[in-house]
C-alpha cells in the first residue's frame, strides 16, 4: 500500500455533516457550457437533474455520501479524500451509478464533495 494511502472507513466521517455547495452543483454539475462539468451536466440531465432544482441532485449527493461505504481513500496534502460508488435516485424514476468525491479538509469537522461523475456499474 503506497505510504499516502489512507485504509478505506467503513462510512464517510461525520456524514451528518457532509457538505454540497450550490456554486458546485449549479455552476459545474449542472451547467453545460463549464469547460469539464458539461459532459457531466450532460448526464445528470439526461436522468432529470436540472440547475432550477439544483436541490434535489444536492439532496441525492449528500444522502449518497451519508449512506454508502466508502470504495476507496487517499490523502491528500489538503485532507483524506473519499470515494463513494452507488446508485441514486433520479427524478425520472431511474437509479444511475455515480462516483462522488468528499474531501475533510485539515482542520475542518464537514467533508464537502468535491466532484460526482457517472460509475460504469450496477449495484442494484
Amino acid at each position: 500500500m503506497p505510504s499516502n494511502a489512507v485504509t478505506p472507513a467503513v462510512n464517510i466521517p461525520n456524514p451528518d455533516q457532509l457538505i454540497v455547495e450550490r456554486d458546485k452543483v449549479v455552476d459545474y454539475l449542472l451547467n453545460p457550457k463549464h469547460p469539464f462539468g458539461a459532459s457531466k451536466a450532460r448526464f445528470f440531465a439526461d436522468f432529470g437533474f436540472h440547475a432550477r432544482d439544483w436541490e434535489t441532485l444536492a439532496g441525492e449527493l449528500r444522502q449518497h455520501g451519508q449512506t454508502h461505504p466508502v470504495a476507496r481513500s487517499h490523502q491528500t496534502p489538503f485532507g483524506p479524500r473519499f470515494v463513494v460508488e452507488r446508485n441514486i435516485s433520479a427524478p425520472d424514476g431511474r437509479r444511475p451509478c455515480i462516483t462522488t468525491v468528499w474531501q475533510l479538509d485539515a482542520g475542518q469537522i464537514a467533508p464537502r464533495l468535491i466532484t460526482a461523475y457517472p460509475l460504469e456499474a450496477d449495484y442494484d
